[in-house]
């Protein structure tokens, strides 16, 4: 694209692009599909092949064409192309925002044919699904099925037909498992070319990201679906005021801090005055430069940019601007031009509030990358019945740290890092002030991490209770095995349910009330002392306080006394953690209290 086609005024009722997103599970290929439309190599140099941030790549209609050969004729499109968001997992699906919904017009879900949906691919289904944003699904990596043949950049249907018997089989069968899982979580689907209404059912599309096959049948479903639902939600006012979204705020060589953007409505000019959302509150500045990447070419890896006079929705666009340091990612551009600056500045804020996490007195610290990211986290927590008690944008530091160590609730003394640094200062802090930090860029891991944490924190507070918590047991006093009368009493004795332990109350029941006896010290097996004895162990302990032949005899059983409190922790908070011999003695011991106070314990 010239300069001078770049910066050409749009006209009142043009056609948007459509904004195409692009989510799925961890190395599922969503980024080798892109990379496979627009002939870059992003993958390239990506932390572990994992798209780390989000970009936009526009193609035109006629290199969709050229892509998809006989399935488009550009002659019969309207819309001048697409403009995917590559997002580095769906949340930033949520950053990308526009008038308080998805910015996304439409998006492709990817799934790897051979692995089926995992965690991530639910989670984007579950954002799709509470956004209504229309949607197709990607069945990828065909490529890697046993004894598939490719030949290169086809229609789906060409190459299948070229496969053995065998491997079509296998292909339809793991296609029809994806359309299981589809239905599972609510969504009627099918192979793409059987749908008649793709409002009512969902297409899906097998295709190789690695060799290209299928890639022109996707492309196709796109502008048809753009082409026939779309169009009306395209035909805006290009020329109007322009509005957008902040994808990332980079530092650009020559330019200093700038604004990778999306403009979904009207033109952005150079010299506009624009309102920004800030960390504290809306940027005011002006338009210094505004540089473009060429077709088919992305944001973040493009060097040489464009400058141009203007850009008009939709389109990715990078805004150089004076004072854009506390410019959030996530948040809305608008600009003035002709409307009152306060009405703006509100509007912007207005926005901005609608973004904001509630939050609680009590809770885990939450630091995200972006204000999409945040607002996808809390939902997820909010699912999970996490609370949280502060959650912003940025990196984690030491006021952080301090925040989250304020929390009564150890589980709560935790802060949950999506996508951000740990700076050196706050790391060495939260090790002083025991606060947990969990850091990872795939929301349901960090998620899964947390709870396991909790989850070893529960059960070291259960084993605690339970440490404290007398135990169900009841015993036998043997015939013939009194080895001392009194102070202490020594005699042996079975073992005859549930678990016995040192230091414990003893004493039977009479008339429906109990009545202790003494105080059993010690637990002696085969001369030797242990902690505890089980059913059917014959053993020698000491009970201190009766003596044998007056307070108890021979032959005579008799119960571990346990407190009412416990009792009642026991039947209704431990029952699962104390083994099957307890619970039957505790339920007997509880039968016996209650037949003269049916309250007992309760």
């Amino acid at each position: 694209m010239s300069d001078s086609d770049a910066s050409a005024e749009p006209t009142a009722g043009q056609l948007r692009t459509p904004i195409v997103a692009v989510l799925g599970h961890v190395d599922h290929g969503k980024t080798t599909l892109l990379d496979t439309i627009r002939g870059s190599a992003v993958t390239e140099g990506e932390a572990g092949a994992i798209t780390q941030h989000i970009g936009s790549t526009a193609v035109p209609l006629d290199v969709i064409g050229d892509i998809a050969g006989s399935l488009v004729d550009p002659e019969d499109f309207d819309l001048p192309g697409l403009l995917f968001i590559d997002t580095p997992g769906h949340h930033s699906f949520s950053t990308l925002r526009s008038r308080g919904g998805a910015l996304a017009d439409i998006a492709i879900v990817v799934v790897d044919v051979t692995d089926g949906f995992q965690p991530q691919t639910i989670e984007a289904l579950d954002i799709l699904k509470r956004t209504q944003t229309p949607f197709v699904v990607a069945a990828n990596k065909v490529d890697t099925l046993p004894g598939w043949n490719p030949d290169g950049t086809e229609p789906i249907q060409t190459a299948i037909d070229r496969q053995s018997d065998r491997v079509e089989s296998d292909l339809n069968e793991r296609l029809y498992e994806i359309i299981g899982e589809l239905s599972d979580e609510g969504f009627s689907a099918d192979m793409y070319w059987r749908v008649q209404n793709f409002q009512n059912n969902i297409g899906v599309v097998p295709l190789s990201a690695m060799t290209g096959e299928g890639i022109p049948d996707l492309l196709t479903v796109l502008m048809g679906l753009s082409q026939r639902y779309l169009k009306e939600e395209m035909s805006i006012d290009v020329g109007g005021r322009g509005a957008g979204t902040v994808l990332e705020v980079t530092e650009e060589r020559g330019f200093g801090t700038t604004l990778d953007a999306i403009v979904y409505d009207g033109t952005v000019r150079e010299d506009d005055r624009i309102v920004v959302g800030g960390v504290n509150e809306p940027i005011v500045t002006e338009v210094r430069a505004l540089l473009k990447p060429k077709p088919l070419s992305e944001i973040r890896t493009e060097k040489q940019f464009d400058t141009v006079e203007a850009v008009a929705a939709a389109d990715g666009i990078k805004i150089a601007a004076p004072d854009l340091d506390d410019a959030m990612a996530g948040a809305p551009i608008r600009v003035v031009r002709d409307r009152d600056l306060e009405a703006v500045i509100e509007e912007v804020q207005a926005e901005l509030a609608d973004l904001e996490v509630g939050t609680d007195e009590e809770g885990v610290t939450v630091k995200a990358d972006t204000l999409g990211s945040l607002e996808a986290i809390s939902g997820t927590l909010e699912e999970e019945e996490i609370p949280i008690m502060h959650a912003e944008v940025g990196d984690v530091a030491p006021r952080d740290i301090r925040m989250a160590a304020t929390a009564d609730d150890p589980k709560h003394q935790a802060v949950l890092a999506f996508g951000v640094d740990v700076l050196e200062d706050a790391r060495r802090l939260a090790e002083q002030e025991d606060v947990d930090i969990f850091e990872d860029d795939v929301i349901y891991q960090l998620v899964e991490d947390y709870d396991e944490h909790v989850t070893a924190i529960e059960e070291a507070q259960q084993d605690q209770i339970l440490e404290n918590i007398t135990r169900p047991a009841r015993f036998e006093i043997l015939p013939d095995h009194t080895f001392r009368q009194s102070d202490p009493a020594v005699v042996g004795i079975e073992v005859l349910g549930g678990k016995l332990r040192r230091n414990v109350a003893v004493g039977r029941f009479s008339d429906g009330e109990f009545e202790r006896v003494g105080h059993l010290k010690t637990i002696q097996d085969e001369g030797e002392d242990v902690d505890e004895a089980a059913r059917g162990d014959r053993v020698a302990v000491s009970i201190d306080g009766p003596t044998v032949g007056r307070q108890i005899e021979e032959g005579e059983r008799l119960w571990v006394e346990i407190p009412e409190k416990h009792a009642k922790i026991l039947e209704q908070e431990l029952r699962e953690e104390i083994t099957s011999g307890e619970r039957e003695v505790l339920k007997q011991y509880l039968d016996t209290h209650r037949e003269r106070d049916p309250f007992w314990g309760k």
